[in-house]
Order: structure tokens, then C-alpha cells, then sequence
């Protein structure tokens, strides 16, 4: 039985945006991947991030977001590190020759004065999307996974 490859997605702060870009791969590539999801602050699941994503039919109220701490006893094929880089750092993890950085606003603290308090997680959501899918793609070609096969 092959390996699957595991992915870290790590975020600066709480674990929102990381746990969306679990969410959309695990979505999109099924068991062909394991992926996990870090906040460098521990916080509890956010409410409005597992909103956003039941919009789009991805239930992530399963997922619970690891420790760094828990992580670091893991070996992962990709680390991707989400920050907002003009206003945060980006997370580092050691030991990883295939280190992503994806620049993500933090929904948290976007302001969203004019509307219902969900557009900032709406569109991270949507910006992470095409992000995790160019990953995914990526993830097949180096690691020789067959595209899931769709029935009608």
C-alpha cells in the first residue's frame, strides 16, 4: 500500500484560513492526501469560517486544528505557510524542503463594517480556492496520483 503524502497548512494567528485550505483539500482530493491544519495561536474552530464553507457544501466542524506543538513530531511532504505579509510574518516549520507561502488576508481582522460580517470569510474562502486546487494538481504530478474519477 503507497504513502500518501501528508500536508501541513499552517497559518499566523488562529487557525482559520489554514483550516479552509484542509477543508478544500480534502474536498477536492479525497484520501489521495492527508492534510493537516495549525494555527500558531491556539484557538477553538471559528464559527463564521465553518459557515462560510457549508455555503459551498464542505463541512469542516470535524476538523480540529492540531498544536504546533502536536505537528512537530510529524514529517510532511508540503508546508504551507498563510500569512498576511504586510502585516504578519510567516509561520516557519523546520525540517521541510517544500515550504509554500500563500499571502492571506486573516478574515478576523478584516474589517467588515458594511454587511453581514461574512464577506471577509467569503472571500479568503474563494481566494484560497484556486490556490488549493493549483496544489492539488501539483501534489498528483509529483507524487504520480491519478485524478479522482468522477461517475455521472
Amino acid at each position: 500500500m503507497r504513502k500518501r503524502p501528508k500536508i501541513l497548512f499552517i497559518s499566523t494567528g488562529n487557525p482559520t484560513r489554514s483550516q479552509m485550505a484542509e477543508g478544500f483539500l480534502k474536498s477536492l482530493a479525497g484520501d489521495d492526501f492527508d492534510a493537516v491544519s495549525v494555527g500558531i495561536q491556539s484557538a477553538a474552530p471559528s464559527a463564521q469560517a465553518e459557515q462560510v464553507m457549508k455555503e459551498i457544501g464542505i463541512d469542516i466542524t470535524a476538523r480540529k486544528p492540531k498544536t504546533v506543538r502536536e505537528s512537530l513530531k510529524e514529517h510532511f511532504a508540503y508546508v504551507v505557510s498563510i500569512a498576511d505579509g504586510s502585516k504578519e510574518r510567516w509561520p516557519v516549520f523546520p525540517f521541510t524542503s517544500n515550504l509554500v507561502k500563500w499571502n492571506e488576508t486573516d478574515p478576523a481582522t478584516a474589517r467588515d463594517e458594511k454587511s453581514d460580517g461574512l464577506t471577509a470569510y467569503r472571500s479568503i474562502r474563494d481566494d484560497i480556492r484556486p490556490k488549493v486546487e493549483a496544489l492539488v494538481q501539483r501534489l498528483r504530478r509529483e507524487h504520480s496520483v491519478a485524478p479522482l474519477r468522477r461517475t455521472a
